[in-house]
């Protein structure tokens, strides 16, 4: 079920069929795009990909290799901000995210280790984000939340200010995804 409520929410996001051509990650059909979809073996017409297709994807490559269910078992709401954050930032970006808030929340390794910042959720993050969760409770989660929450935005600010282009989706940005 999880997944399930993770996978609608970003379609309502992302929505259908978009080929806009300032957008740079080019033609896509419920926020995937064509060089995932063909990464994933989807053959015909982006603008015909049906969401069944869309839902195998986002289930393989965003929701099983962040490691999201066990995420989920211990915080929904951090689970389903690093599926969102992978769909639009990229995968690395939502784990780099974690880890690095997760690093600056140890009060200088006094509750657990820093962790290595690669954006590959495995167990090492997922055990830390536990221990986190156990000394900090659910304050805790709802600091970490309004974390990967900035660090999202600051991304998408960063981004427009590197490629003035996508000035454009940033009000969208933000105003979809960044969550308070």
């Amino acid at each position: 079920m999880s997944f399930e409520k993770a996978f609608a929410e970003v379609i309502g996001v992302e929505g259908g069929y978009s080929n806009d051509q300032s957008d740079s990650g080019g033609e896509t059909n419920w926020g995937i795009t064509e060089r995932v979809a063909r990464d994933n073996g989807y053959k015909g017409r982006m603008k015909d990909m049906p969401i069944e297709k869309a839902h195998e994807i986002y289930k393989s490559e965003y929701w099983d290799v962040q490691n999201l269910d066990a995420i989920y078992s211990l915080s929904p709401g951090i689970a389903l901000e690093l599926f969102d954050t992978g769909v639009n930032k990229g995968i690395i970006a939502a784990g780099k995210y974690l880890q690095r808030s997760l690093n600056v929340l140890n009060d200088r390794g006094r509750y657990y280790p820093d962790i290595t910042v690669d954006g590959l959720i495995g167990q090492k993050t997922i055990q830390t984000l536990w221990n986190f969760r156990r000394i900090r409770e659910r304050r805790g989660i709802r600091v970490l939340l309004k974390m990967l929450n900035g660090l999202q935005c600051a991304a998408y600010i960063e981004l427009a200010e590197e490629r003035e282009k996508d000035e454009r989706f940033v009000f969208g940005w933000v105003e979809k995804r960044v969550k308070m």
